[in-house]
């Protein structure tokens, strides 16, 4: 646990919340103080959900502090019962409960007596784990709940249906892109004659889990949320999964061909071939092949790039701009801490240097060490563009209400290499844009950039060098007075003339 003003996780009970309240007709209640009740706005505000989020705070105040909880959360979770007669209510710890030490397993075994609903307590450690981490085990517990469940009243079977079918694990509320990217998986699967038996969490009902088992294999994703659960059905009822995330031309062409294998191993009489579906896709409906052969993305080789996010977005947009696009990765990184090894050996041999860290100063400074032509990142990573005069395309969460877009918007599928291709073109692209606009009058750029994480208050610029550098064009005049600065230190040079200027630009060009 730590203090901080920026976390690119948020903590365990979160990760919690957010699976309960994907689930259809799953109450959670989560035992903390005021100020932890900020999920329910920030749900309904991102989501734009026209329901109420089903969470419940039991309250942490003075009296709890001084007496305990006593009857307070169990009071809580017998009126939800009555009032929402939800099929589960999930029990969330937070860090105040953990340092109150109050047992609230016994709490729920208690309220299990007198409730309709099924009670369970999430079982993740709040010291141990981030949102995403918690966000997998919990999943994974409820899916293994009612399994279990089955199994004790013989309800389950591994009967698998009769035409190819698959669940999509990992779908969950406020997800990056979660909801354009399960209709694009939708429309996949659906092209090469699969249906869907069921998608979890997200719109997911628990009394439907104990069908999990009927599909012929699990698609997750995503690496964050969902492993887990495909692995505990893997092990207990023998289900194969997926896990190639299907993003970029590479990457969907080798999910299709993992999908066709598993399928062709449970099929005897015919023998599936999507080949055929993954040419036409890729030369006629995918624009993304024909873009990186076309000169505007030919434009682009060789100009530096860094990326940072989660494990599976940071990774994925790693090969797309270095394998499907020529642009050079100098960094890349994700804050997955957790997931360093499967990282590292995704983006291996697709970028200069790898950066697992969860400190946004460390981004920060790696960026404006680096100084890329763009940055495809977190909403955090996008502030430090700004700071810098950076582009930046948003790629991963943590994110704002600006990338919760009502529009058709997928990262997944074929229609996401459309998207992925624009969104990377036009982050490049916005530097010339401002030039274009300084020289036609659309904004004053005339100010000289001072607010970079590389510029400090040890030097100064004398009149002469301030318009020399005002004539400089704005897409390029931030690098220029950084370059310049970076010279002035090295050779202890406190006062930047128009000569030290040009000297800084011979010395870059040597």
């Amino acid at each position: 646990m730590k203090l901080a003003y920026w976390m690119y996780a948020g903590p365990a009970h979160i990760g919690t919340l957010r699976v309960a309240s994907s689930f259809k007709n799953v109450h959670a209640i989560m035992h903390a103080p005021l100020g932890d009740d900020y999920f329910n706005v920030m749900r309904s505000m991102l989501e734009r959900e026209r329901d109420f989020t089903p969470v419940t705070t039991s309250i942490v105040d003075r009296h709890v502090l001084a007496r305990g909880s006593q009857e307070k959360v169990v009071d809580n979770i017998t009126r939800k019962d009555k009032e929402e007669r939800p099929d589960l209510i999930v029990l969330t710890p937070t860090c105040t409960s953990s340092i109150l030490q109050e047992d609230l397993q016994n709490f729920v075994d208690r309220a299990s007596i007198t409730s309709n609903s099924d009670v369970i307590l999430a079982d993740v450690n709040h010291y141990r784990v981030n949102e995403l981490q918690a966000a997998d085990r919990t999943l994974e517990q409820v899916v293994r709940y009612y399994l279990e469940k089955a199994r004790r009243q013989k309800t389950v079977t591994r009967s698998i249906t009769k035409e190819p079918s698959a669940n999509i694990i990992g779908i969950f509320t406020l997800g990056f892109h979660n909801q354009h990217d399960c209709r694009e998986l939708k429309r996949l699967l659906q092209d090469l004659n699969i249906k869907i038996n069921q998608v979890i969490p997200e719109g997911g009902s628990v009394q439907d889990l104990e069908d999990l088992p009927k599909a012929w294999f699990n698609l997750v994703p995503y690496r964050e949320v969902g492993s887990m659960t495909a692995i505990y059905l893997e092990k207990n009822f023998g289900m194969p999964y997926v896990s190639i995330t299907p993003m970029g031309i590479v990457d969907i062409a080798e999910c299709i061909r993992q999908i066709q294998k598993h399928v062709n191993n449970l099929v005897s009489n015919k023998t599936f071939n999507y080949e055929p579906y993954i040419d036409q896709q890729t030369r006629f409906v995918s624009q993304a092949a024909w873009f990186s052969r076309s000169i505007d993305c030919q434009n682009l080789t060789g100009k530096k790039a860094v990326v940072f996010g989660d494990a599976t977005h940071a990774a994925s947009i790693t090969k797309i701009l270095a394998r499907e696009m020529g642009i050079r990765v100098s960094c890349t990184g994700t804050y997955c801490k957790h997931d360093e090894e499967w990282f590292k050996e995704q983006v291996q041999g697709f970028c200069d240097e790898i950066l697992i860290t969860d400190d946004h100063t460390e981004v920060g400074d790696m960026i404006a060490r680096i100084e890329p032509s763009a940055i495809f990142g977190t909403q955090m990573e996008r502030h430090i563009g700004k700071r810098l005069d950076i582009p930046c395309g948003v790629i991963s969460s943590p994110v704002h209400i600006q990338n919760f877009p009502l529009g058709y918007r997928p990262f997944l599928g074929y229609e996401g290499t459309n998207q992925i291709a624009d969104l990377v073109y036009n982050s490049f692209t916005l530097g010339m844009e401002d030039h274009l606009l300084e020289i036609f009058g659309g904004h004053d750029t005339k100010e000289v950039i001072t607010k970079s994480l590389s510029t400090e208050s040890d030097l100064t610029w004398n009149y002469e060098s301030i318009m020399e550098l005002n004539k400089i064009p704005g897409f390029v005049r931030g690098k220029i007075k950084r370059n310049t600065e970076k010279f002035a230190r090295q050779n202890n040079i406190t006062n930047i003339t128009v000569e030290v200027m040009y000297a800084a630009k011979e010395a870059l060009n040597a």
